[in-house]
């Protein structure tokens, strides 16, 4: 099915605005590149001041041309961009890619310039990427819309491939967008798309990624970005990315002060919440990597191999010490690396001298290349269904001799039965790379990373996207008349959330000390006290909580009590009166909660509840709503999981309750998106299972 943006990635013609022939500067090198890629469109160099450039007639204007355009690309001064992108919605140009800088990074005037572009797209439906962008490149149908160095050819060398499948870059920085295909071209990964999507005035990342998740000639992708401007369309194709099982790797930049700064300055992007983004690629899997050669590994893994089917490795060397690195490189990562039964190593001892061993990780020793020993292993681990995937540790600085020959190696990894990844502790020779390219193989030269590689493809491979959320099992009520001011006591929070058909424990709130009798007798010994007030959301720290009481004197005296500090400490506060309720039992003290992200709107959090959260920060987030199932997949996220599934002897906790209340809120949050900003119940107490959660105490924040 044709998608919208055929034409920007396979122009049938382009027309250069502000073509040069000098080709040291950028908009000579532009032309220089189409034609240095064999380009098979049609070029059209627009320049007023020139008749023609390197044998191609040039125009004044665009509008001159007479022939359909699909594509322009424009680098000339900023004050003059919008005037010939009005000439190209005249002329009928399909797409544009603004290379030139000097507008939203810049602020002002030059900000409001790019507002006027993403309002010309809009008004003219011609599509614009950048500007302030690195153009493109498509490998696929030789466009090199781009003056990176990283496209050029060089006549006298022959290319290095060594997979048939294919990477596409997306990257808000052209700079980077294009190192991560210099560095893929350099161990032999193959690329199908690098797209540079600068200030996205029209075009943004999200829209690129579609394009990638859709294209057949892409296999993985990797995504550069400081900040999402078209959520929806990127989220779409995240979810599409998911559901077609493509993997999407993608480093976030901005995630610290300092970053979030660079970002707003780079972009006039505003960068976000890092862990409001994490929870997004979380829900969808992508595979986060905050390290440039970290990223090109796993994605050299992943085109070069199959999924694996579980996470045992096999580590097959020539050097003992070197496998003992690669065992602990994979069990740092939560690998087994398992002893091979008697069986296997008795065959695998056959193929080494007496002085290898066969348990695991394998040492073939050096003898092992030139007596077959290497290859005959990797054949045998191939097919063993004692092992997922195998790691290869050896050296390959070599410029004459090569460990296996091709005529052996190429089946055995063209059949597929599992990872086999290459590491060379040496630096590999162009000999050792070239000659193991075709057999498949790409050569890794980063042992962490390489490691790093092998747990995310076990990760990527189990991974399977949620179900969407059941928002009927909540019924849609209107919560307004419970939201009259912006924040809300605990008592009122509590009414809002019973009123949305939250369960909650019976409990009244005592206005007077005539209400307690009253309180008394409908709630029962033992109970607890809390004062109330919109103003003092952590009672505790004022005194403002009393629990097991267990006589009506002390209800009495605790009453006065908790009016006196609350008065004492915040004097200022507007005080409801005081909330009595029953003592809950035991359980594992949870807290759950909701927030807004500016960028994706509500996220849903849970963690290590009570006095506890702010010091672990042992916290899971999700874009709300979320599923039972899906929340039951954040709980396994915690470090703290343990405790909910009988640590140390306790009773199992009633997690299907608590990933029930996790589901509910986050529906609450998301359906009332634009009247809620927050939610926090702290604790939750998880009972053993069977008898359901207690929410002991809430916080409802409203807009305002």
């Amino acid at each position: 099915m044709p998608h919208p943006l055929d034409s920007f990635f396979a122009p049938a013609s382009i027309a250069l605005i502000g073509a040069s022939r000098d080709h040291e500067k950028i908009p000579g090198r532009l032309l220089a590149m189409l034609r240095k890629n064999e380009y098979p469109g049609k070029i059209y160099p627009v320049n007023p001041n020139y008749a023609e450039i390197d044998g191609l007639v040039c125009y004044k204007s665009v509008v001159e041309i007479g022939a359909p355009i699909d594509l322009a690309v424009v680098i000339i001064p900023a004050r003059a961009v919008l005037p010939a992108l009005e000439q190209c919605a005249t002329a009928g140009v399909k797409n544009a890619v603004i290379i030139s800088s000097g507008f939203a990074e810049e602020g002002g005037d030059s900000a409001a310039m790019q507002d006027a572009i993403a309002a010309l797209a809009k008004r003219t439906g011609m599509r614009i990427s950048g500007p302030n962008a690195e153009g493109f490149f498509s490998q696929m149908q030789r466009v090199a819309a781009t003056f990176s160095p990283a496209v050029d050819v060089k006549p006298d060398v022959v290319p290095l491939v060594a997979t048939t499948k294919r990477i596409g870059i997306v990257a808000q920085s052209g700079g980077i967008g294009f190192a991560y295909y210099h560095r893929a071209k350099a161990l032999g990964v193959a690329a199908s798309y690098v797209v540079s999507a600068g200030n996205e005035s029209d075009l943004g990342a999200g829209e690129f990624l579609d394009y990638m998740v859709q294209d057949a000639s892409t296999d993985v992708i990797l995504l550069f970005i400081e900040g999402i401007r078209d959520v929806d369309k990127f989220l779409a194709a995240a979810r599409r990315a998911a559901e077609l099982k493509k993997p999407v790797i993608v480093t976030k930049v901005g995630r610290s002060g300092v970053g979030m700064r660079a970002a707003a300055s780079h972009t006039a992007s505003m960068a976000g919440w890092s862990a409001a983004y994490d929870a997004v690629f979380a829900k969808y899997g992508f595979i986060v990597s905050n390290d440039l050669d970290e990223a090109l590994t796993i994605a050299a893994v992943l085109v070069s191999n199959p999924l694996p089917k579980g996470d045992r490795v096999a580590v097959l060397t020539t050097s003992g010490g070197a496998g003992i690195w690669g065992a602990d490189a994979v069990a740092l990562q939560g690998l087994q690396v398992p002893e091979l039964s008697e069986q296997v190593q008795a065959e695998i001892g056959k193929l080494m001298p007496s002085y290898g061993t066969a348990r695991n990780p394998i040492d073939v020793t050096a003898q092992g290349v030139t007596s077959g020993g290497l290859q005959k292993s990797v054949d045998l681990l191939a097919v063993s269904d004692e092992v997922d995937a195998i790691l290869v540790v050896l050296s390959l600085s070599s410029d004459v001799r090569k460990p296996f020959k091709e005529a052996e190696l190429t089946p055995v990894l063209a059949a597929r039965h599992k990872p086999v990844v290459f590491y060379s502790y040496t630096v590999p020779s162009d000999f050792a790379r070239r000659g193991l390219a075709t057999s498949g193989v790409v050569v890794l030269s980063g042992l962490s990373h390489v490691g790093v590689a092998m747990r995310r493809i076990v990760d990527h491979a189990k991974f399977s996207l949620p179900k969407r959320t059941d928002e009927t099992r909540l019924p849609a009520r209107d919560l307004s008349a419970h939201l009259t001011s912006p924040v809300l006591s605990e008592a009122d929070s509590k009414a809002l959330l019973r009123a949305a058909g939250i369960s909650l424990p019976d409990e009244v709130l005592a206005r007077e000390r005539s209400d307690l009798d009253a309180a008394v007798a409908r709630v029962g010994f033992p109970l607890a006290m809390k004062i109330q007030s919109p103003d003092i959301p952590h009672k505790s720290e004022v005194g403002g909580v009393r629990v097991n009481i267990a006589t009506k004197g002390e209800v009495f005296l605790a009453f006065e009590a908790l009016l006196n500090n609350a008065r004492k400490h915040r004097p200022e506060a507007a005080i409801q009166g005081v909330l009595v309720g029953p003592m809950a039992k035991k359980g594992v003290e949870i807290i759950v909660g909701t927030m807004t992200d500016k960028t994706f709107g509500p996220m849903v959090m849970v963690g290590l509840g009570g006095i506890t959260t702010e010091l672990f920060r042992d916290v899971v987030y999700r874009p709300a709503p979320v599923s039972a199932e899906e929340a039951g997949a954040m709980l396994t996220g915690l470090k703290a999981a343990p405790l909910l599934n009988g640590f140390r002897g306790a009773a199992k906790a009633d997690v299907g309750a608590l990933a029930q209340l996790i589901g509910d809120i986050s529906v609450l949050a998301a359906r009332h998106a634009g009247e809620i900003a927050e939610i926090e119940l702290n604790p939750v107490l998880v009972h053993p299972e069977g008898q359901g959660v207690t929410i002991v105490d809430a916080l409802v924040v409203g807009r305002g």
